[in-house]
This record gives structure tokens, C-alpha cells and sequence, in this order.
């Protein structure tokens, strides 16, 4: 009863806040700053104050489900992934191992299951896990992929020269992964990439071939479906067919790894086999064609090794939701610790996560709220709501085009991301058409916007 009170307070605190625009009042980065009054207090304080300061503490967070929101990937998470939280929150599993977890391992599982038919896994053969981000997700794929190139890398330590090879419009986590597991930011190669921000193929054969010529260990090809910025989506099935190439070519003892980071674009996979000739869910002609646009790319992400999903990007579950599945639940134990270095855990039970995870300690939020989504949704709700965003999209896009000063920077791609650039009034119409015209990138826009 208290528990239910005092949330009904904080929620009504909440709304207080709301305004017309799409942030919870003002922030208060003043006033976190001060560090003066950040002092432990001496005596114990009313849950209402406490509250109060908490629901303070949210001041200019983005409201996804406003209709002013523009933030990228900014989606409102389901009122079941909520009530997920709030049980996991209140229960506090540990999915170390199912002594402490319970049955909430039984529905990571449950979750994995589903991933795995959704982007065309076997689920008898597959596995997966929650983790701390997509950049956690991308760790456990070039991980699992290090240990395949340098074997025993786990124990010994990496002791040979080794890669990743990622598109130029690749996620930032490519070189964080590299840093933390001790391949060297410098040891990412960057392949170069068409106008609609697809690794260019005969760019990345090449690179293969010339890395494993001069004598250096592939740990990861990574095969991004879906930018976080343009939706750029690479093609898969030729990535594919360019490692087999590669290691029929050098007789490759082990086969490289490739993790498709698709944390943004997985869910579009619930559009496999979508009928959009009949249409039933009514979407527009140029929504149709960019869902089969989509669907033509993200078919073959059953080909990659591992995958990386993000419920709280386009699963509609609150921070942190990540998820990595791979296709083979053997190469989770390349990761599998000595259980001599733990003995006092894992005496109980069948299933111990803890073993080969990176978090020996892991919370439920992660499983259950992802398995709230998908067991709310369904794969016609998901397929509404991603539908509704590339409608808004496509409505976005031509109301710029119809715009003088403004271009559109990723008219290359399909998907619910629209970059767009505003040109002052000093700008002529030729220079925009130009820019229109080239390969004008969206980080290159950024970085570059005080020279046009």
C-alpha cells in the first residue's frame, strides 16, 4: 500500500511538470552542479521529500510519447515494459545463476526464443542474453569472434595482431569495443561506403584479402543494419558470400565472425513475409515500397553469427534493454570462466548465466520488460507501430522537399530517420541543388555546416 501510494505521488508530481513541449519542465543542471549542498543528511527523511527530489531530478527529460519529440530513436516504452521494471525493481532477481534468478531466467529464454524467430534463427540452436547496451552487445560478438581468430585469447591474452573491419558510417562502439578488449581503436579498419551508406563490397573483399595477406587475425566483420543517423543498412548476403570467398581463397583455419549491430534495425524483421501487394494494415504506397526496401536487407540477418537488438530503441521497453543473440549457443562457451575461480557460486540449479557473461550479477529489467513488449504487441502491433513511424517519415520528407532552403540528407535511404539540413537565405538555389546532388553525409553536414 505505501509502495503503491508513493508512486501514485510521483506520478502525479510528474504531470504537474508537463508543459506544452515535449521536455518534463526545466532541467536542473545548475543546480546538480553544486556540489556544496550534496552533503548525506543526519537524520532520515520523509519518503514525500524524497520523492519530490527524485521527480526533480527528471527536470528536461525528453517525453517520447509527446508529439513535439524529435529526439532520434526516442520511443515510448509500452505501459507493460513498464510494469516489468517496476516487478523486476521490486523483487530484485539476480540472473547470475537460477538459484538466485527463479523463473526470470526461464523468460529470458522465452525472449531469446522469440528474437531468435523474429530475425531467422534457429531456436533450438540459438541462444542469448541481456546486457548493459548495444555497445555490450557488440562487445560479446567480437569477443565470441576474438577467441574464434586467437584461440585461448581468454587465458593467455591477445597475443597476435588482430582487426575489426566495419563500414566508415559504422556505430562509435566499433572503436570502444576495440579499446576495452585491447585491440587498439587504431586496429578498426574503416571500409568506405555508398550514397545510401552501405559498405561498399569490392572495398571490404579487398580489405579481407589484404588484412589476412600481411599475417593479421580478423576478430570481428561487423555489418551495420541500420545507422543510427541515416538508416543506412549494409548488405548482408554480399558480406556473407565475401567471407566465404575469403576463406576458400586463403584456406583460413577458423572462419571470421560477423556480428550484425542491428540494434536499430531488428525489429523491422517482424515485416518478414509481410504482404504488401494486399497491405492489410493500410499503409501508404510510399510506405509500402520503403518497408520492402527494408525487408530486402534485413532478411539475410540470419547469416551473421551474432546480433545485436535494442528493445529500447525499437522495442518500446525503457533503458537498458540490450540484447546480443547468436545463431550457435556453443559460442557462448568461448566465453565460459573456470568455475574453480567461483566457489561459492553455481551449486544449485542447471543454468548459470554467470558463467560466460560479462555481468556476473544481472538485473531483470532487461528480460522481462523486452518479453512485456513482445508478448503485448505481437507482430501486428509491432508492425503498426514501426509502420506509423516511416509514415511520418515519408510525410516528414515531403514537406521538405517542397521547401526551398531545406534538403534532405539521407534521400538514399529507407527507414523512419530523415536528416535534413537548413540553408540560410544566402545561399543560392544551384549550391542546394549541389548538395543534393552529392555525397553529402550527414556527420560530414555536422562537422562541416560554417563552410556552405
Amino acid at each position: 500500500r505505501h509502495l503503491m501510494s508513493a508512486i501514485s505521488q510521483a506520478l502525479e508530481r510528474i504531470d504537474a511538470r508537463k508543459g506544452d513541449g515535449p521536455f518534463l519542465g526545466a532541467g536542473n543542471a545548475d543546480k546538480a552542479s553544486d556540489r556544496t549542498t550534496d552533503q548525506l543528511r543526519e537524520k532520515t527523511a520523509s519518503l514525500e521529500q524524497v520523492t519530490a527530489e527524485l521527480v526533480d531530478s527528471l527536470g528536461g527529460v525528453v517525453l517520447g510519447s509527446h508529439a513535439g519529440n524529435q529526439m532520434n530513436w526516442s520511443a515510448q516504452p509500452s505501459i507493460a515494459s513498464v510494469v516489468a521494471v517496476t516487478l523486476s525493481s521490486l523483487l530484485s532477481p539476480n540472473l547470475c545463476s537460477d538459484e538466485a534468478a527463479g523463473a526470470v531466467l526461464a523468460a529470458e529464454r522465452r525472449a531469446a526464443a522469440m528474437v531468435a524467430r523474429i530475425v531467422g534463427y534457429d531456436p533450438e540452436r540459438s541462444a542469448g542474453l541481456f546486457t548493459f547496451g548495444g555497445t555490450g552487445a557488440l562487445l560479446y560478438g567480437v569477443k565470441i569472434g576474438l577467441e574464434k581468430a586467437v584461440p585461448d585469447c581468454l587465458r593467455k591474452g591477445l597475443h597476435e595482431d588482430t582487426v575489426i573491419v566495419a563500414s566508415d558510417q559504422s556505430h562509435s562502439a566499433c572503436l570502444n569495443v576495440a579499446a576495452w578488449l585491447g585491440i587498439g581503436q587504431d586496429q578498426v579498419i574503416k571500409v568506405p561506403t555508398h550514397l545510401d551508406n552501405s559498405i561498399d563490397i569490392a572495398a571490404l573483399e579487398a580489405t579481407l584479402h589484404d588484412t589476412v595477406t600481411e599475417g593479421r587475425k580478423i576478430a570481428a566483420i561487423v555489418a551495420t543494419m541500420g545507422t543510427t543517423d541515416a538508416f543506412g543498412i549494409d548488405d548482408l548476403s554480399a558480406m556473407h558470400a565475401a567471407r566465404r570467398r575469403l576463406c576458400e581463397r586463403h584456406s583460413l583455419a577458423y572462419c571470421p565472425h560477423i556480428h550484425a549491430d542491428a540494434v536499430t534495425g531488428w525489429a523491422w524483421c517482424m515485416f518478414n513475409g509481410y504482404d504488401t501487394t494486399d497491405n492489410p494494415l493500410g499503409f501508404t504506397g510510399r510506405t509500402t515500397r520503403a518497408i520492402a526496401a527494408i525487408v530486402d536487407r534485413l532478411q539475410h540477418l540470419h547469416l551473421a553469427d551474432s546480433v545485436g537488438v535494442d528493445f529500447h530503441k525499437t522495442g518500446f521497453a525503457p533503458y537498458v534493454s540490450s540484447f546480443v543473440s547468436v545463431r550457435d549457443s556453443h559460442d557462448l562457451k568461448r566465453l565460459e570462466r573456470n568455475r574453480d575461480a567461483t566457489p561459492y557460486l553455481f551449486h544449485v540449479g542447471d543454468h548459470h548465466p554467470g558463467r560466460f557473461t560479462l555481468e556476473t550479477s544481472r538485473g531483470a529489467a532487461g528480460p522481462l520488460s523486452a518479453l512485456a513488449s513482445l508478448l503485448l504487441l505481437g507482430r501486428e502491433g509491432f508492425q503498426t507501430l514501426l509502420g506509423h513511424s516511416l509514415e511520418m517519415a515519408e510525410s516528414l520528407r515531403e514537406q521538405i522537399d517542397r521547401r526551398a532552403g531545406l534538403t534532405v540528407l539521407n534521400g538514399e535511404n529507407f527507414g523512419p530517420v530523415t536528416a535534413f539540413r537548413v540553408f540560410p537565405d544566402s545561399v543560392d538555389t544551384a549550391t542546394i541543388n549541389h548538395c543534393q546532388r552529392t555525397d553529402i553525409r550527414f556527420r560530414d553536414a555536422l562537422l562541416a555546416h560554417n563552410r556552405v
